[in-house]
Protein backbone atom coordinates (compact mmCIF):
# COMPACT_ATOMS: atom_id res chain seq x y z
CA UNK A 1 0.00 0.00 0.00
CA UNK A 2 1.32 3.50 -0.63
CA UNK A 3 0.40 6.27 1.78
CA UNK A 4 1.19 9.94 1.08
CA UNK A 5 2.10 11.96 4.53
CA UNK A 6 1.45 15.74 4.31
CA UNK A 7 3.57 17.95 6.83
CA UNK A 8 7.71 17.54 7.63
CA UNK A 9 7.74 18.54 11.30
CA UNK A 10 7.82 16.43 14.45
CA UNK A 11 4.05 15.21 14.32
CA UNK A 12 4.83 14.29 10.57
CA UNK A 13 8.05 12.39 12.00
CA UNK A 14 5.85 10.69 14.36
CA UNK A 15 3.08 10.16 11.86
CA UNK A 16 5.70 8.06 9.60
CA UNK A 17 7.62 6.07 12.15
CA UNK A 18 3.73 5.06 12.87
CA UNK A 19 3.01 4.00 9.74
CA UNK A 20 6.49 2.41 8.85
CA UNK A 21 5.80 -0.13 11.78
CA UNK A 22 2.47 -1.08 10.48
CA UNK A 23 2.61 -5.31 9.45
CA UNK A 24 1.20 -3.92 5.97
CA UNK A 25 4.77 -2.72 5.26
CA UNK A 26 2.92 0.03 3.49
CA UNK A 27 5.23 2.39 1.31
CA UNK A 28 5.41 6.00 2.18
CA UNK A 29 6.16 9.46 0.28
CA UNK A 30 6.45 12.12 2.28
CA UNK A 31 5.39 15.82 0.59
CA UNK A 32 7.06 18.55 2.73
CA UNK A 33 8.03 22.29 3.67
CA UNK A 34 11.64 21.42 4.22
CA UNK A 35 13.93 18.71 4.30
CA UNK A 36 13.35 16.30 7.71
CA UNK A 37 15.98 13.41 7.58
CA UNK A 38 14.37 11.83 9.86
CA UNK A 39 10.90 11.30 7.77
CA UNK A 40 13.23 11.47 4.40
CA UNK A 41 14.87 7.92 5.53
CA UNK A 42 11.43 6.10 6.27
CA UNK A 43 9.91 7.42 2.65
CA UNK A 44 10.76 6.08 -0.61
CA UNK A 45 9.88 9.47 -1.94
CA UNK A 46 10.35 12.93 -0.25
CA UNK A 47 9.87 16.03 -2.19
CA UNK A 48 9.46 19.65 -1.23
CA UNK A 49 6.90 22.27 -1.75
CA UNK A 50 4.05 24.67 -0.92
CA UNK A 51 1.80 21.60 1.61
CA UNK A 52 -0.87 24.42 1.83
CA UNK A 53 -1.49 24.28 -2.43
CA UNK A 54 -3.90 21.57 -2.92
CA UNK A 55 -3.05 21.15 -6.40
CA UNK A 56 0.49 20.60 -5.55
CA UNK A 57 -0.04 18.17 -3.36
CA UNK A 58 -2.87 16.45 -5.58
CA UNK A 59 -0.61 16.08 -8.55
CA UNK A 60 2.40 14.76 -6.25
CA UNK A 61 0.16 12.35 -4.46
CA UNK A 62 -1.19 11.07 -7.95
CA UNK A 63 2.05 10.83 -9.14
CA UNK A 64 3.07 8.67 -6.03
CA UNK A 65 0.06 6.49 -6.83
CA UNK A 66 -0.93 7.06 -3.22
CA UNK A 67 -3.88 5.05 -2.02
CA UNK A 68 -4.36 7.02 1.34
CA UNK A 69 -3.29 10.74 2.92
CA UNK A 70 -2.26 11.52 6.01
CA UNK A 71 -2.27 15.27 6.43
CA UNK A 72 -0.03 16.42 9.57
CA UNK A 73 -0.97 20.36 10.01
CA UNK A 74 -3.57 22.34 10.12
CA UNK A 75 -2.93 24.84 7.26
CA UNK A 76 -2.80 22.35 4.75
CA UNK A 77 -6.70 21.31 5.94
CA UNK A 78 -7.59 25.45 6.32
CA UNK A 79 -6.61 25.42 2.79
CA UNK A 80 -8.86 23.03 1.56
CA UNK A 81 -6.05 19.75 0.69
CA UNK A 82 -8.16 17.15 2.20
CA UNK A 83 -11.24 18.15 -0.48
CA UNK A 84 -9.12 17.99 -3.25
CA UNK A 85 -7.58 14.38 -1.90
CA UNK A 86 -11.28 13.32 -1.67
CA UNK A 87 -11.99 14.40 -5.42
CA UNK A 88 -9.05 13.27 -6.63
CA UNK A 89 -10.21 9.78 -5.45
CA UNK A 90 -7.44 9.41 -2.77
CA UNK A 91 -8.72 8.75 0.82
CA UNK A 92 -7.64 11.19 3.17
CA UNK A 93 -7.13 11.08 7.33
CA UNK A 94 -7.75 14.82 8.03
CA UNK A 95 -11.24 16.83 8.15
CA UNK A 96 -12.14 18.51 4.90
CA UNK A 97 -12.39 22.51 4.99
CA UNK A 98 -15.73 23.13 5.98
CA UNK A 99 -15.29 21.17 8.81
CA UNK A 100 -12.14 21.66 10.11
CA UNK A 101 -13.30 25.16 10.94
CA UNK A 102 -13.41 23.34 14.76
CA UNK A 103 -9.71 24.39 14.80
CA UNK A 104 -9.49 27.81 11.88
CA UNK A 105 -12.57 29.66 13.85
CA UNK A 106 -12.92 29.83 17.22
CA UNK A 107 -16.28 31.55 16.62
CA UNK A 108 -17.49 28.66 14.23
CA UNK A 109 -16.65 26.23 17.05
CA UNK A 110 -18.52 28.32 20.10
CA UNK A 111 -21.44 28.44 18.35
CA UNK A 112 -21.43 25.08 16.86
CA UNK A 113 -21.49 24.06 21.01
CA UNK A 114 -23.98 26.33 21.64
CA UNK A 115 -26.30 25.35 18.23
CA UNK A 116 -26.45 21.81 19.22
CA UNK A 117 -26.17 21.72 22.84
CA UNK A 118 -22.49 20.50 23.60
CA UNK A 119 -21.55 20.40 26.96
CA UNK A 120 -18.73 22.37 27.89
CA UNK A 121 -18.73 25.91 26.54
CA UNK A 122 -17.85 28.85 28.59
CA UNK A 123 -20.07 32.08 28.36
CA UNK A 124 -18.37 33.80 25.31
CA UNK A 125 -19.51 36.76 22.63
CA UNK A 126 -18.20 36.85 18.73
CA UNK A 127 -17.34 40.26 17.83
CA UNK A 128 -16.52 41.92 14.29
CA UNK A 129 -16.49 45.69 15.71
CA UNK A 130 -15.45 47.25 19.22
CA UNK A 131 -19.27 47.57 19.62
CA UNK A 132 -20.09 46.29 22.97
CA UNK A 133 -16.80 44.91 23.68
CA UNK A 134 -16.45 47.07 27.47
CA UNK A 135 -19.79 46.17 28.37
CA UNK A 136 -19.18 41.97 27.89
CA UNK A 137 -15.37 42.42 29.63
CA UNK A 138 -17.64 44.63 32.81
CA UNK A 139 -19.76 41.52 32.83
CA UNK A 140 -17.10 39.33 32.95
CA UNK A 141 -14.79 41.13 35.06
CA UNK A 142 -11.57 39.79 35.46
CA UNK A 143 -11.66 36.90 34.19
CA UNK A 144 -11.29 36.69 30.47
CA UNK A 145 -9.83 35.49 27.16
CA UNK A 146 -9.67 37.72 23.97
CA UNK A 147 -9.42 35.42 21.04
CA UNK A 148 -8.58 36.39 17.20
CA UNK A 149 -10.66 34.18 14.55
CA UNK A 150 -8.48 32.33 12.89
CA UNK A 151 -5.09 30.50 13.18
CA UNK A 152 -1.96 32.62 14.26
CA UNK A 153 0.12 29.71 14.89
CA UNK A 154 -1.38 29.62 19.08
CA UNK A 155 -0.45 33.21 19.72
CA UNK A 156 -3.55 35.04 18.95
CA UNK A 157 -5.11 34.50 22.20
CA UNK A 158 -4.71 36.61 25.42
CA UNK A 159 -5.57 36.48 28.42
CA UNK A 160 -5.79 38.15 31.50
CA UNK A 161 -3.52 38.02 33.73
CA UNK A 162 -1.22 36.49 31.53
CA UNK A 163 -1.08 38.66 28.33
CA UNK A 164 -3.32 41.21 29.05
CA UNK A 165 -3.06 43.32 32.66
CA UNK A 166 -6.77 45.24 32.24
CA UNK A 167 -9.41 45.63 30.29
CA UNK A 168 -8.25 48.32 28.70
CA UNK A 169 -4.98 46.40 27.10
CA UNK A 170 -8.22 44.37 25.67
CA UNK A 171 -10.41 46.43 24.39
CA UNK A 172 -6.84 47.83 22.53
CA UNK A 173 -6.04 44.27 21.33
CA UNK A 174 -9.20 44.32 19.81
CA UNK A 175 -8.98 47.58 18.56
CA UNK A 176 -5.89 46.10 16.63
CA UNK A 177 -8.19 43.26 15.52
CA UNK A 178 -10.37 45.37 13.95
CA UNK A 179 -7.59 47.57 12.07
CA UNK A 180 -6.62 44.79 10.55
CA UNK A 181 -10.47 43.55 9.47
CA UNK A 182 -9.95 40.56 12.00
CA UNK A 183 -13.31 39.07 14.04
CA UNK A 184 -12.52 37.47 17.38
CA UNK A 185 -13.93 35.91 20.21
CA UNK A 186 -14.18 37.41 24.26
CA UNK A 187 -14.86 34.52 26.36
CA UNK A 188 -14.72 33.39 30.34
CA UNK A 189 -10.80 32.77 31.62
CA UNK A 190 -11.23 29.32 33.10
CA UNK A 191 -9.57 28.49 36.06
CA UNK A 192 -7.80 24.85 36.83
CA UNK A 193 -5.67 22.43 34.68
CA UNK A 194 -5.34 22.11 31.05
CA UNK A 195 -5.03 18.73 29.53
CA UNK A 196 -5.51 17.07 25.63
CA UNK A 197 -8.12 14.54 24.51
CA UNK A 198 -7.16 13.17 21.14
CA UNK A 199 -9.69 10.98 19.90
CA UNK A 200 -9.40 8.67 16.47
CA UNK A 201 -13.14 10.19 14.33
CA UNK A 202 -14.41 7.80 11.20
CA UNK A 203 -17.38 10.25 11.49
CA UNK A 204 -19.45 8.23 13.38
CA UNK A 205 -17.04 6.84 15.68
CA UNK A 206 -14.91 7.54 18.22
CA UNK A 207 -11.74 5.90 19.57
CA UNK A 208 -9.99 7.55 22.17
CA UNK A 209 -6.32 8.10 22.96
CA UNK A 210 -4.62 8.46 25.97
CA UNK A 211 -4.90 11.50 27.92
CA UNK A 212 -2.07 14.23 28.27
CA UNK A 213 -1.07 17.12 29.73
CA UNK A 214 1.09 20.04 27.29
CA UNK A 215 3.53 22.82 28.48
CA UNK A 216 2.98 26.17 26.61
CA UNK A 217 5.51 28.50 28.70
CA UNK A 218 8.74 28.58 27.51
CA UNK A 219 10.86 28.39 30.83
CA UNK A 220 10.73 26.45 33.70
CA UNK A 221 8.27 27.06 36.20
CA UNK A 222 5.56 28.05 33.46
CA UNK A 223 7.48 31.21 33.33
CA UNK A 224 7.63 33.28 29.64
CA UNK A 225 5.83 33.43 26.73
CA UNK A 226 3.45 30.99 24.81
CA UNK A 227 5.12 28.89 22.78
CA UNK A 228 3.30 25.59 20.26
CA UNK A 229 4.44 23.36 23.12
CA UNK A 230 7.55 22.74 25.15
CA UNK A 231 6.73 19.26 25.88
CA UNK A 232 4.21 16.91 27.63
CA UNK A 233 3.35 13.68 29.62
CA UNK A 234 1.14 10.99 29.66
CA UNK A 235 0.46 8.20 32.56
CA UNK A 236 0.65 4.61 32.50
CA UNK A 237 -3.15 4.53 33.38
CA UNK A 238 -3.77 6.69 30.44
CA UNK A 239 -5.34 9.27 32.59
CA UNK A 240 -3.14 12.57 34.22
CA UNK A 241 -2.21 12.30 37.84
CA UNK A 242 -5.10 15.55 38.38
CA UNK A 243 -8.10 14.06 36.86
CA UNK A 244 -11.00 12.05 37.82
CA UNK A 245 -12.61 9.14 35.95
CA UNK A 246 -15.18 11.03 35.28
CA UNK A 247 -13.40 14.09 33.85
CA UNK A 248 -12.06 11.43 31.35
CA UNK A 249 -15.20 10.42 30.64
CA UNK A 250 -16.96 13.99 30.17
CA UNK A 251 -13.51 14.75 27.72
CA UNK A 252 -14.63 12.11 25.77
CA UNK A 253 -18.27 12.37 26.06
CA UNK A 254 -17.82 16.12 24.51
CA UNK A 255 -15.93 14.40 21.69
CA UNK A 256 -18.63 12.45 20.65
CA UNK A 257 -21.16 15.14 20.92
CA UNK A 258 -19.18 17.36 19.54
CA UNK A 259 -18.29 14.55 16.14
CA UNK A 260 -22.75 14.68 16.17
CA UNK A 261 -22.97 18.15 16.24
CA UNK A 262 -20.36 18.55 12.78
CA UNK A 263 -22.27 15.76 10.87
CA UNK A 264 -25.70 17.27 11.41
CA UNK A 265 -24.49 20.37 10.54
CA UNK A 266 -22.76 19.37 7.31
CA UNK A 267 -24.42 16.02 6.37
CA UNK A 268 -21.45 14.53 6.45
CA UNK A 269 -18.77 12.91 8.78
CA UNK A 270 -15.62 13.92 10.38
CA UNK A 271 -12.46 11.99 9.61
CA UNK A 272 -9.22 12.37 10.95
CA UNK A 273 -8.20 13.34 14.61
CA UNK A 274 -10.36 15.55 16.63
CA UNK A 275 -8.43 16.79 19.33
CA UNK A 276 -10.47 18.31 22.73
CA UNK A 277 -7.96 20.90 24.16
CA UNK A 278 -10.27 20.89 27.88
CA UNK A 279 -9.35 22.68 31.91
CA UNK A 280 -10.13 20.64 34.31
CA UNK A 281 -12.18 22.71 36.92
CA UNK A 282 -14.12 23.33 40.17
CA UNK A 283 -17.38 23.59 38.12
CA UNK A 284 -16.20 19.85 36.04
CA UNK A 285 -14.66 19.62 32.78
CA UNK A 286 -14.60 22.42 30.11
CA UNK A 287 -13.62 23.20 26.68
CA UNK A 288 -11.00 25.45 25.68
CA UNK A 289 -10.79 25.22 22.27
CA UNK A 290 -10.74 22.19 19.25
CA UNK A 291 -7.89 21.47 16.93
CA UNK A 292 -8.74 19.31 13.81
CA UNK A 293 -5.49 17.27 13.59
CA UNK A 294 -2.47 15.72 15.94
CA UNK A 295 -1.34 17.76 18.50
CA UNK A 296 2.58 18.39 18.82
CA UNK A 297 4.17 17.73 20.66
CA UNK A 298 1.12 15.15 22.14
CA UNK A 299 0.90 13.11 19.30
CA UNK A 300 4.63 11.86 20.11
CA UNK A 301 3.38 10.75 23.57
CA UNK A 302 0.12 8.70 22.04
CA UNK A 303 1.95 7.51 19.04
CA UNK A 304 5.34 6.32 20.74
CA UNK A 305 2.86 3.58 23.22
CA UNK A 306 0.33 2.97 20.19
CA UNK A 307 0.38 -1.24 20.13
CA UNK A 308 -2.26 -1.58 17.31
CA UNK A 309 -1.79 -0.75 13.61
CA UNK A 310 -2.01 2.86 12.64
CA UNK A 311 -2.10 1.96 9.32
CA UNK A 312 -5.34 -0.17 10.20
CA UNK A 313 -6.81 2.30 12.47
CA UNK A 314 -6.24 4.88 8.99
CA UNK A 315 -7.99 2.83 7.11
CA UNK A 316 -11.35 2.60 9.25
CA UNK A 317 -11.04 6.29 9.32
CA UNK A 318 -11.83 6.80 5.89
CA UNK A 319 -13.82 3.45 5.50
CA UNK A 320 -16.24 4.31 8.76
CA UNK A 321 -16.05 1.39 10.21
CA UNK A 322 -13.32 2.64 13.65
CA UNK A 323 -13.81 0.82 16.82
CA UNK A 324 -12.34 1.80 20.02
CA UNK A 325 -10.48 -1.62 20.39
CA UNK A 326 -8.50 -0.57 17.26
CA UNK A 327 -6.59 1.80 18.98
CA UNK A 328 -4.68 0.34 21.89
CA UNK A 329 -1.78 1.34 24.09
CA UNK A 330 0.72 0.01 25.92
CA UNK A 331 0.26 0.72 29.86
CA UNK A 332 3.74 2.82 30.11
CA UNK A 333 4.44 6.58 31.00
CA UNK A 334 6.05 8.80 28.37
CA UNK A 335 7.73 12.29 28.54
CA UNK A 336 8.32 14.55 25.77
CA UNK A 337 10.89 17.37 25.67
CA UNK A 338 11.60 19.92 22.95
CA UNK A 339 14.59 21.78 22.24
CA UNK A 340 14.23 25.28 20.99
CA UNK A 341 16.30 27.84 19.08
CA UNK A 342 17.58 30.34 21.70
CA UNK A 343 15.50 33.32 21.73
CA UNK A 344 12.51 31.26 20.95
CA UNK A 345 9.45 32.14 20.43
CA UNK A 346 9.75 36.01 20.31
CA UNK A 347 13.42 35.89 18.36
CA UNK A 348 14.50 32.80 17.67
CA UNK A 349 18.01 31.93 15.86
CA UNK A 350 17.92 30.63 12.15
CA UNK A 351 20.30 28.90 10.06
CA UNK A 352 22.55 26.98 13.10
CA UNK A 353 24.10 23.86 13.09
CA UNK A 354 22.89 21.72 15.53
CA UNK A 355 24.18 18.08 16.32
CA UNK A 356 21.92 14.82 17.29
CA UNK A 357 24.74 12.34 17.05
CA UNK A 358 25.08 11.73 20.80
CA UNK A 359 21.50 10.51 21.59
CA UNK A 360 21.43 7.50 22.81
CA UNK A 361 18.32 6.26 21.45
CA UNK A 362 17.51 7.64 18.15
CA UNK A 363 14.20 5.70 17.83
CA UNK A 364 12.97 8.18 20.28
CA UNK A 365 14.28 11.41 18.56
CA UNK A 366 12.00 13.69 16.70
CA UNK A 367 13.12 16.29 13.90
CA UNK A 368 10.70 19.19 14.09
CA UNK A 369 11.95 22.60 12.35
CA UNK A 370 15.00 21.52 10.79
CA UNK A 371 16.58 21.50 6.94
CA UNK A 372 19.48 19.03 5.90
CA UNK A 373 21.61 20.60 3.69
CA UNK A 374 25.28 19.55 2.48
CA UNK A 375 26.98 20.38 5.15
CA UNK A 376 24.55 19.37 7.94
CA UNK A 377 21.36 19.94 10.21
CA UNK A 378 19.58 23.15 10.40
CA UNK A 379 17.62 24.31 12.75
CA UNK A 380 15.25 27.11 11.01
CA UNK A 381 13.72 29.28 13.80
CA UNK A 382 10.81 27.03 15.02
CA UNK A 383 10.44 23.93 17.74
CA UNK A 384 13.95 21.97 16.63
CA UNK A 385 13.55 18.35 18.39
CA UNK A 386 11.84 16.24 20.59
CA UNK A 387 12.38 13.52 22.74
CA UNK A 388 10.24 10.96 24.27
CA UNK A 389 11.19 8.74 27.31
CA UNK A 390 8.97 5.74 27.84
CA UNK A 391 8.69 3.66 30.88
CA UNK A 392 6.63 2.07 33.16
CA UNK A 393 6.30 4.72 35.60
CA UNK A 394 6.16 8.86 35.03
CA UNK A 395 9.47 9.37 37.18
CA UNK A 396 11.88 6.86 34.75
CA UNK A 397 10.32 8.53 31.91
CA UNK A 398 11.06 11.80 32.61
CA UNK A 399 14.89 11.55 33.58
CA UNK A 400 14.70 9.28 30.11
CA UNK A 401 13.85 11.92 28.62
CA UNK A 402 16.30 15.00 29.83
CA UNK A 403 19.10 12.77 29.28
CA UNK A 404 18.62 12.45 25.95
CA UNK A 405 16.89 16.11 25.77
CA UNK A 406 21.22 16.84 26.72
CA UNK A 407 22.54 15.31 23.89
CA UNK A 408 21.04 17.67 21.52
CA UNK A 409 24.46 20.13 20.69
CA UNK A 410 23.97 23.46 19.23
CA UNK A 411 22.24 27.04 19.86
CA UNK A 412 19.41 25.32 21.86
CA UNK A 413 17.24 25.41 25.36
CA UNK A 414 14.97 22.90 27.19
CA UNK A 415 12.36 23.14 29.75
CA UNK A 416 14.13 21.04 32.46
CA UNK A 417 10.96 20.44 34.83
CA UNK A 418 8.87 18.72 32.38
CA UNK A 419 7.35 15.78 33.56
CA UNK A 420 9.01 16.18 37.26
CA UNK A 421 7.69 14.70 40.32
CA UNK A 422 7.54 18.12 41.97
CA UNK A 423 6.36 19.82 38.90
CA UNK A 424 3.28 17.03 38.81
CA UNK A 425 2.89 17.82 42.75
CA UNK A 426 2.07 21.55 42.01
CA UNK A 427 -0.66 20.77 39.31
CA UNK A 428 -2.34 18.22 41.85
CA UNK A 429 -2.47 20.08 44.52
CA UNK A 430 -3.44 22.95 42.41
CA UNK A 431 -6.37 20.58 41.38
CA UNK A 432 -7.27 19.52 44.99
CA UNK A 433 -7.62 23.34 46.47
CA UNK A 434 -9.82 24.14 43.66
CA UNK A 435 -12.32 20.93 43.64
CA UNK A 436 -12.61 21.72 47.39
Amino acid sequence: MKILLVGSGAREHAIARAVIRSPQKPQLACFGSSVNPGIKKLSGVYSTGNINDPVAVTEFAEDTGAELAIVGPEAPLAAGVADALWQAGIPCVGPKQALAQLETSKAFTRDLLTEYGVPGCPRYKVFNSLAGVKEFLGELGGLFVVKYDGLMGGKGVKVAGDHLADHAEAIEYCRKLVADGKSFVIEEKLIGQEFSLMSFCDGQRLAHMPAVQDHKRAYDGDNGPNTGGMGSYSTADHSLPFLTTGDIETARAINQATMRALEQKFGEGYKGILYGGFMATADGVKLIEYNARFGDPECLNVLAILESDFVAICQAIVEGNLKQNMAQFAAQATVCKYAVPEGYPDSPVKNQLIDISAIDNPNQLYLAAVDLRPDGLYETGSRTAAVVGIADDLKSAEEIAQKEIECIGGPVFHRKDIGTTKLIKQRINHMSGLRK
